[in-house]
């Protein structure tokens, strides 16, 4: 992904901002324009990407600090990769300290589990080849076919929780179709920081011991 910024001409951290009077009547605040809309951004997610918010993505780079400051206030914190021109927030790691969760979650189920495990096994295959990682839908549609036993439905409806589970990454922008095309995406670098490589190798495994176990007990079943 192409970062915004120009390596002889780097972003500058921002200075405290000093105003004044207010963007609007009654206005307290202290962040200006894009670095409040950059906030909001963060605040109703998924992430602030390079690619996808040319003119956010400059202000999270100036305004970092700042932005920091202002999410901690809510518990929360930035997650920024300048690399992978991408920025997100999530819960701090508070301790025994009891605090409100601000961010909204939703349960993942097995496919989604195995869907983004697979989805960041290709983004780290392009980023080792230097390439984008684009999906097509249908290919992933067959990539996920080895766990269809593991949920114990016909292929019909095996079938429609992939497809369940794809429109939830497009719609949480995991997945970002590509312009032209109806049915390739590329996969958020976002990934990169959601799932470490440790995460990976360790999700790989069980899902690995899930496939053998069902290929054991198919043999078995075959030897009666």
């Amino acid at each position: 992904m192409n970062l915004l910024e120009d390596e002889a001409s780097p972003i500058e951290p921002a200075p405290a901002p000093v105003r004044d009077k207010g963007l609007f009547d009654g206005d307290t605040g202290a962040l200006p324009l894009d670095a409040r809309r950059a906030l909001c951004q963060l605040l109703s997610g998924p992430s602030v990407d390079a690619s996808r918010h040319s003119q956010l993505w400059p202000a999270v780079l100036r305004y970092e600090a700042q932005l920091r400051s202002h999410l901690n206030d809510l518990f929360l914190e930035l997650v920024l990769d300048r690399d992978a021109g991408v920025a997100f927030t999530r819960q701090a790691d508070t301790g025994e300290l009891e605090t409100p969760v601000l961010l909204r979650s939703s349960p993942l189920t097995f496919i989604d589990s195995v869907l983004l495990l697979h989805l960041r096994q290709q983004l780290a295959e392009a980023d080792a080849q230097g390439r984008r990682a684009v999906v097509e839908e249908t290919v992933l549609v067959d990539a996920l076919s080895v766990y269809e036993k593991n949920l114990s439905t016909d292929r019909a409806g095996f079938n429609k929780r992939v497809a369940a589970s794809i429109t939830k990454m497009k719609e949480n922008h995991v997945l970002e179709k590509l312009r032209g095309s109806d049915d390739r995406y590329e996969v958020s670098p976002a990934l990169k920081l959601l799932f470490s490589a440790e995460d990976v190798q360790n999700l790989a495994q069980i899902y690995r011991q899930l496939r053998e176990a069902d290929e054991a007990m198919e043999a078995t079943a075959d030897e009666r």
